[in-house]
């Protein structure tokens, strides 16, 4: 008899059953890709709130201490009781360049314009010391 290329094929044997459909499988994958988006939405929103600048999120009656130079100026907020108190915030502009506006303010004397990380910023600032 000449020999078969291939076994051969046992057609009477019993079929194993298919293997049992998977439950919560569809469920674990949505939970897996909301709980992804969540934690993507919590980085983002932590990014976005620690590259906001001291002159974006200080107000009015806040204290700022400059750490860089008068032509490079680096503003933080500061304690208005502290001895790195140099000035006080007396008007703040959002979205705007124009530095001018403190001109109308009475009582500042610099204008500290921010622009970038966010959106633009003009602060009227008195001297504390």
């Amino acid at each position: 008899m000449p020999q078969q290329p291939y076994p051969a094929f046992n057609q009477g044997g019993p079929v194993p059953p298919p293997a049992p459909a998977r439950r919560g499988g569809g469920k674990k994958l949505v939970l897996r890709i909301v709980g992804f988006i969540v934690v993507a939405i919590l980085i983002a929103v932590g990014k976005w709130q620690f590259s906001k600048s001291d002159a974006e999120s200080t107000s009015v009656g806040s204290c700022m201490h400059n750490k860089g130079t008068q032509f490079s100026p680096d503003l933080e907020e500061v304690d208005c009781s502290s001895s790195d108190s140099e000035f006080e915030v007396v008007e703040k502009f959002d979205n705007t360049s124009d530095s001018d506006k403190c001109e109308a303010v009475k009582t500042s004397e610099i204008a500290y314009y921010q622009s970038g990380k966010g959106h633009n910023v003009v602060l009227c600032l008195k001297k504390t010391k």
